[in-house]
C-alpha cells in the first residue's frame, strides 16, 4: 500500500475519478486489441483498491464519454460489479454540480491546447459525457483475487504488424521492441505502480 493512503482505511465516504485512461502506447489507438485490455484492469484494479478505504455506502462517480474506445462503460460497471459497487445512476456530464472545469488530455499537447479548444477530444463530444455513480455495499464474504484480461504473449507482439511495429528497420528490433512492450505489459498487469 502507498504510504500517503496508511491511516485512511474505511473512511472515504466519496470518490471521484473523471476520465479514466491507462496511457497510451505509442503507435497504438485505445482500442487496438493489443493494448485495449489495460483499460478494462484498470477499472478493476482501482475499484479493487477502492475496497480498503470506502465506507460502507460510500459513493464513487466516475466520468467517461459514451464513444471512449479506451476506459469503455463497460469496464467501469463491470469492475464496479466485481468489487460489490452497485451501479445507482447515470447522469450526463454536463448536468453534473462538478462538470464546469477545462478538460485537458494529460499529455504533452496540454501545453499548447486543450480538448474544448478545437476540434474536440477524439470525436468525443461533451454532450456525450457520463458520469455513472457506484454505492460500496461490501456482502462481508472474501472476494477471489482479482481477475485481470491478460496482456498478449511475446509471440502474439512479434508477429504484430501495427503500432510501433510498422516501422521498424530489422526483424532484430522487432524482436527487442516487442520484449520491452512485453515487459511493461507484464508489469501493468502485476497490479504494481508504474511511472
Amino acid at each position: 500500500m502507498n504510504p500517503k493512503f496508511k491511516g485512511l482505511e474505511g473512511s472515504l465516504g466519496a470518490v471521484y475519478y473523471n476520465f479514466p485512461h491507462a496511457g497510451s502506447v505509442g503507435g497504438f489507438f485505445d482500442g487496438h486489441p493489443l493494448v485495449n485490455w489495460r483499460h478494462e484492469n484498470l477499472m478493476r484494479l482501482f475499484f479493487r483498491a477502492l475496497r480498503s478505504f470506502m465506507t460502507v455506502g460510500g459513493l464513487v462517480k466516475v466520468a467517461s464519454n459514451m464513444g471512449a474506445v479506451g476506459v469503455r462503460f463497460s469496464y467501469i460497471t463491470f469492475g464496479a460489479k466485481e468489487n460489490e459497487f452497485d451501479h445507482v445512476e447515470t447522469v450526463p456530464f454536463l448536468q453534473w454540480n462538478l462538470h464546469r472545469y477545462s478538460r485537458s488530455y494529460g499529455d504533452r499537447r496540454d501545453v499548447i491546447r486543450r480538448p474544448d479548444q478545437a476540434e474536440g477530444y477524439n470525436a468525443q463530444r461533451a454532450d456525450k459525457d457520463m458520469v455513472y455513480t457506484f454505492k460500496y455495499n461490501p456482502s462481508g464474504k472474501p472476494l477471489p483475487p482479482q481477475a485481470l484480461r491478460l496482456p498478449p504473449t511475446l509471440m502474439t507482439l512479434e508477429e504484430c504488424q501495427d503500432g510501433p511495429f510498422r516501422s521498424v528497420p530489422s526483424a532484430e528490433v522487432k524482436k527487442q521492441v516487442a520484449k520491452q512492450l512485453h515487459e511493461r505489459f507484464l508489469m501493468e498487469c502485476s497490479g504494481r505502480h508504474v511511472g
